[in-house]
This record gives structure tokens, C-alpha cells and sequence, in this order.
């Protein structure tokens, strides 16, 4: 059941985050539904501009009303992950995304607040929500490289200011995250004091963290030793401040590396083992398996595991099912 991302952020807000996972084919979204119906969550399909690029948007969209019908107990919301105004503009229009994100987070302040109001103005004519962005995390995500000393905290008194100007849903803040497999060397984590201040200034709308993957050593131990050539010792989020981050008002955290590393641990491994292997079936068996459970286990840190049933109990009630 596909729902407003709005109706999920309310029965989250305070408690626990919902994942928000991006997926690029049929292999990650079966994996991703599987592993959500295993832990009982209700989730968020994320499809960057890169993704609907790389096999196009229509297929991606199919695959996705083809899971909400294999797996009917699915509560979740679809999402334009990074999106510049342009882009945002056509999923509004396409009436098939719950939310919409117009990341202008590069621009001066009042070029964001322009291009973040134009977004909003479209998308709550139809109805739809939408996540800004403000603070820039370093790191590189697809289209987005910021050079880390570039990256700077979101400032709370700028944030409050910028919604009241925008009317922006949810805000994607800097609050210690970073983009790509090649995070944090030293002993970097959240600033759980900015979060506080980010929430105090803007107690009703819910926060949402970019960039935050854990990195575990673990599957880039294992790319290695299977060939591959990942920089060891990059550090992402503890997925143990996960929910705390939830706890002050944090309803929506994007985990992608983590499950880009999944899928190159299980590829690498596969036919290193099975080297007169040449059919992609089999290891996109073992792929989604494997992708199934890294998803259960991120929904537990997420506080969301177990939420399902709430969620959709809250969702038909808001929607008048």
C-alpha cells in the first residue's frame, strides 16, 4: 500500500525512523520489500535522478506497482531522492511519488528558499509533500560532491527561518552524515546537540538525515578479499544512533552505500567461487537474500521493525479507509 510520506512521518515523529532505501532494479526492490516484510516495517522506496535515468523511470515505477501487489501488507511511501527543481517538478506531475526532495542546498540562502518555495507551491496543489535541504554534507552521492571542507552544519535559527519562508514538509539536515563509502577517517559521528537545537527550532516538522550508511568494515574486508580495492577504515554512522537521532523528532534516515556494498560483497564472492558461472539468476538469488537481511537488521536498529501493523492501522484512519 503505497501512502502519503506525510501520514508515515506522523506516526513515526518521536518514536522511530522509517528507512529510506534507494532502489535502481528488480533485484534490489524484491530484497528491499522482503526484508521489510520479515521485520514488520514500514519503509520508503527512494528513486534518485540517477536511477531513473539508468533504466528508465517507467520501469522502475512498474517494478514497484508490481511489489505493492506481491506484497500487499507493504505499508510504504515512494520518494525523489535529490531532485533538482526540474526533476521534482515532473514527479508532481507524474502523480505517482508520495514526496518529493528539491535538494538547492548548494545555492545562498535565499536562492534555496526560492527554488525550495516554487517546489512546494506545485507539490501541495497536488497534494504531495516535500523534503528541503539545508547545511551541506561532504562526501559524493551520484550527481552530488561536496569537498568536506565545503560541508558545514545547518544552522537552527536559519532553519526555522527557512520554513517559515518555504513551507517545506521535512528537512534534510547536516547534522554530522556524509555522502559515499568514503566517509569519516577519524571519530566523527552525529551532533546530537544540533539535532536538539534543529528540533527546538522547529518543533513540527520532522528531520530527515542524508548520508547515513555505517560502512561495515566487515563487507569492505570481504570486497577486498575477493578482489576488490575499497579504502578500509571509512567510517559512517553508528546504526546504534539511529534511533536516538529518532527519539528527537529525526523520522527518516537514507541508507544506500550500505546496500551498494552488499550487492558488490555478494557479486565479487559469487564469482570468485564460481568461476565457470556466466548466468545472473543465481547470484541475483543469493543477492536478494542477502539484501533481504541487511534490511531486516537496519529496521531493527531504525526502530521500525515490528511498526507495520500501527502504521497502517494510522494510515487508513488519516486516508478514511
Amino acid at each position: 500500500m503505497i501512502v502519503p510520506t506525510k501520514i508515515l512521518f506522523e506516526h513515526a515523529y518521536g518514536d522511530y525512523a522509517l528507512g529510506a532505501y534507494n532502489i535502481n532494479n528488480a533485484e534490489q526492490t524484491l530484497g528491499l520489500f522482503r526484508g521489510a516484510i520479515a521485520s514488520q516495517a514500514p519503509f520508503i522506496i527512494q528513486i534518485s535522478k540517477g536511477a531513473r535515468k539508468y533504466t528508465d523511470k517507467r520501469i522502475l515505477e512498474a517494478i514497484i506497482r508490481a511489489s505493492e501487489e506481491i506484497f500487499p501488507e507493504a505499508v510504504f511511501a515512494v520518494h525523489l531522492d535529490h531532485g533538482d527543481e526540474e526533476t521534482a517538478h515532473e514527479c508532481i506531475d507524474s502523480g505517482f511519488y508520495s514526496s518529493v526532495m528539491i535538494d538547492a542546498s548548494h545555492e545562498p540562502f535565499e536562492g534555496n528558499v526560492a527554488t525550495t518555495k516554487r517546489v512546494v507551491d506545485h507539490a501541495h496543489s497536488k497534494g504531495i509533500s516535500v523534503e528541503a535541504e539545508m547545511g551541506q554534507l561532504g562526501g559524493v552521492e551520484e550527481d552530488v560532491a561536496v569537498d568536506e571542507k565545503n560541508a558545514h552544519l545547518t544552522d537552527p535559527a536559519e532553519a526555522k527561518e527557512f520554513i517559515r519562508l518555504t513551507g517545506a514538509d521535512s528537512l534534510a539536515c547536516a547534522i554530522g552524515t556524509s555522502h559515499g563509502a568514503y566517509k569519516f577517517s577519524g571519530g566523527q559521528g552525529l551532533h546530537f546537540d544540533r539535532i536538539k537545537a534543529i528540533k527546538e527550532a522547529i518543533p513540527t516538522t520532522p528531520l530527515v538525515m542524508h548520508g547515513s550508511s555505517s560502512v561495515p568494515q566487515d563487507e569492505v574486508a570481504r570486497i577486498n578479499a575477493a578482489g576488490g580495492k575499497l579504502k578500509e577504515g571509512a567510517k559512517g554512522v553508528d546504526p546504534n544512533q539511529y534511533l536516538p537521532a529518532a527519539k528527537l523528532g529525526v523520522c527518516k534516515i537514507n541508507i544506500d552505500t550500505d546496500g551498494r556494498l552488499v550487492w558488490t560483497r555478494v557479486h565479487r564472492e559469487f564469482f570468485r567461487d564460481t568461476p565457470a558461472e556466466f548466468d545472473f539468476r543465481p547470484v541475483g538469488k543469493v543477492f536478494m537474500a542477502e539484501y533481504a537481511k541487511f534490511i531486516e537488521s537496519r529496521n531493527v536498529y531504525l526502530g521500525s521493525a515490528g511498526k507495520l501493523d500501527g502504521a497502517r492501522a494510522h494510515a487508513k484512519k488519516a486516508l478514511g479507509l
